[in-house]
């Protein structure tokens, strides 16, 4: 009878694996084509983080992913070149783009970047951004950018097999060991992911460090900050962190099992529809197919699939909403100064839309939005600009709860009061 319950276990256990292992697959080719199908999209900037996610992933559409590639070096370029022009900061894009063109096997030394008439290849500008940089934490104790741009950078550089000086890494491992990556005063689980996957792959490459004992403590903490960040639910941080944060415990050595919680966070909410941003669906598709964007290291570009394709849109038709619901907006000022503002807006509004209705609609408010690879973010909220360069942002809440979309991704469900906040940090 005992033998019977063991044998009993065991196969239960065995149809669990294989049922999680069917769930697995077909959610991944679902998310795979739903990736695929948004390279289509003419109105927007390629990304080079999707092309990298198509790149990593196991199915292929290897025409599509040509001519997305194509586009990258095309208009993400230009736009780069563009951003050079007006002295905005690209370390981060920069960063991406290399990977993108790394994931492909691109020759990175055919590519190249003018900037004051000056043409070099990406990855000589990379090396002299990251050193301005470095020099900007050096007298004024953080990057130009964030900690997340200047670890995509030494993690490009590191991939594309570049030398990083000891003096850029160690300003990194520096930040790690004094927390000083951060969003406020919450842990940032985006960046320590970023961060885990740079140090990780200057370790692996054998990368002179300054000092070896402290970037395995670095690493160390990396790894400890984002097991601690996990929830009973499985997510680490929230539904958009875990993707990077799953990547990074991969990168630096942890298992994590296809039927773990953090798995089956990010499968549940794959099912549920959460991930319809592209950028989004970029960052959980490799950590799905339990791949990182360390792997670029050794991308070989050959006998790759080629069956990816992409079902007719059978999208149902989205009927009109034949209700309205309140929404307040608050706007906060740098100095303080508050506005409060009311509308009604179709139920199920992006919250883009409801402040464009609340524009159109009432004098006393407009807001202006800049392109980024998430979608648009707001710049010029009632005239007054949250510049990136003065380490300012508009910090957007409903309900006292921070939103972890964007505004185009955000959706007015129900009556709520949003409050946008010039914020520093």
């Amino acid at each position: 009878m005992i033998t019977l319950v063991i044998v009993s276990a065991l196969l239960l256990a065995l149809a669990a694996g294989k049922a999680c292992a069917s769930d697995h697959e077909a959610l991944l080719l679902s998310l795979n084509k739903q990736l695929l199908r948004s390279v289509d999209t003419q109105d927007t900037l390629p990304n080079p983080s999707v092309h990298i996610a198509l790149r990593l992933s196991t199915y292929h559409n290897l025409a599509k992913e040509s001519k997305y590639l194509n586009r990258l070096k095309a208009e993400f370029h230009d736009d780069i070149e563009k951003s050079l022009r007006n002295n905005e900061l690209v370390v981060g894009r920069l960063a991406l783009y290399i990977l993108a063109l790394k994931s492909s096997c691109h020759d990175l030394e055919s590519v190249h970047l003018t900037h004051n008439e000056i043409k070099e290849s990406l990855l000589i500008h990379l090396k002299k951004e990251m050193e301005e940089e470095k020099q900007n934490i050096a007298f004024g104790h953080r990057p130009k950018t964030n900690y997340y741009q200047y670890s995509l950078g030494i993690l490009a550089l590191c991939v594309s097999g570049v030398r990083v000086s000891t003096h850029v890494s160690q300003k990194l491992i520096h930040a790690v060991e004094h927390r000083q990556i951060k969003h406020g005063e919450s842990l940032c689980v985006d960046s320590h992911a970023m961060a885990g996957m740079a140090l990780q792959c200057l370790k692996d490459e054998g990368t002179a460090v300054k000092n070896t004992a402290e970037l395995d403590r670095a690493l160390a903490n990396i790894k400890q900050r984002l097991l601690d960040s996990k929830r009973t639910d499985g997510h680490m941080g929230n539904e958009f962190s875990t993707g990077l944060a799953v990547q990074a415990l991969m990168a630096m050595g942890s298992q994590m099992e296809e039927c773990g919680s953090a798995m089956e966070a990010l499968r549940a909410d794959v099912m549920k529809g959460t991930y319809h941003n592209p950028m989004a669906v970029s960052q959980v598709l490799p950590a799905l197919h339990q791949r990182t964007y360390l792997q670029l290291k050794s991308q070989e570009c050959c006998n790759e699939d080629d069956t990816l394709t992409i079902d007719a849109d059978s999208a149902s038709e989205v009927l009109p909403s034949h209700g309205q619901v309140s929404l307040q907006v608050e706007v906060i000022k740098s100095n303080g100064a508050s506005s409060v503002f009311s509308i009604h807006v179709p139920t199920g509004s992006s919250l883009f839309e409801a402040l464009n209705l609340l524009q159109d609609k009432q004098t006393g408010f407009t807001f202006s939005t800049e392109d980024s690879l998430w979608g648009p973010f707001l710049s010029v909220v009632n005239e007054e600009q949250a510049r990136q360069t003065d380490r300012r942002y508009w910090h957007i809440s409903s309900d006292g709860n921070s939103l972890k979309q964007g505004i185009k991704d955000y959706k007015i469900d129900s009556a709520q009061n949003i409050t946008i906040k010039n914020t520093g940090y």
